[in-house]
């Protein structure tokens, strides 16, 4: 409880100059983090440069909390490549391997059919009703390297909500109270 009186003291010692200091500095922050991802986007190619895996779904290739870092360069898709994909009307994109493809004559498109290594069958289940493959306009990337583990505070963080605004605060309160 101390720290938090400290906290408060030190805001309450602050002229209206530091104050206003402190939070640019914290704006300042953010807006790096949002050009670094900008910069990653556009290296990629990719949308979504780096996800975490939710699910168990890949084991044993990949577990949950796994990082994985994605391409989605102009290399057309493999059978075993690991792609990660969106589907129409869902948010979370899916983390699975390539089983089969069949690329069409004359046209620059694919059909997908995709699989987790750690599932009994292929992911016709997950598709819309009536698609029985994915094409690369659902293609977040390719996964080319992951980092173990790495995403396990994102997977609290969504599992329990209030641990994100309670961290996203303190943090917020670090910067603004910390000295220059």
């Amino acid at each position: 409880m101390s720290f938090f009186k400290e906290i408060a003291d030190e805001l309450r010692s602050m002229s209206v100059r530091q104050f206003l200091s402190q939070v640019l500095s914290l704006g300042l922050i953010v807006t790096s983090a949002f050009m670094i991802w900008k910069c990653l986007i556009l290296a990629t190619g990719s949308e979504s440069p780096v996800v975490v895996v939710l699910s168990g779904s890949m084991e044993p290739a990949f577990q949950r909390g796994d990082i994985l870092f994605l391409h989605n360069g102009n290399k057309s898709v493999e059978t075993g490549d690991i792609v990660v994909f969106n589907l129409d009307g869902r948010d979370i994109p899916i983390v699975h391997r390539v089983l089969r493809t069949h690329e069409r004559r004359g046209e620059d498109e694919a059909d997908i059919l995709t699989k987790g290594d750690n599932n009994y069958n292929d992911d016709r289940v997950l598709y819309d009703p009536g698609q029985d493959w994915i094409h690369k306009n659902n293609l977040l990337g390719r996964a080319v390297g992951y980092l173990p583990y790495a995403g396990m505070a994102t997977i609290i963080m969504n599992d329990y909500p209030a641990v994100k605004f309670v961290l996203i605060g303190f943090l917020g309160l670090l910067v603004v109270t910390s000295k220059d």
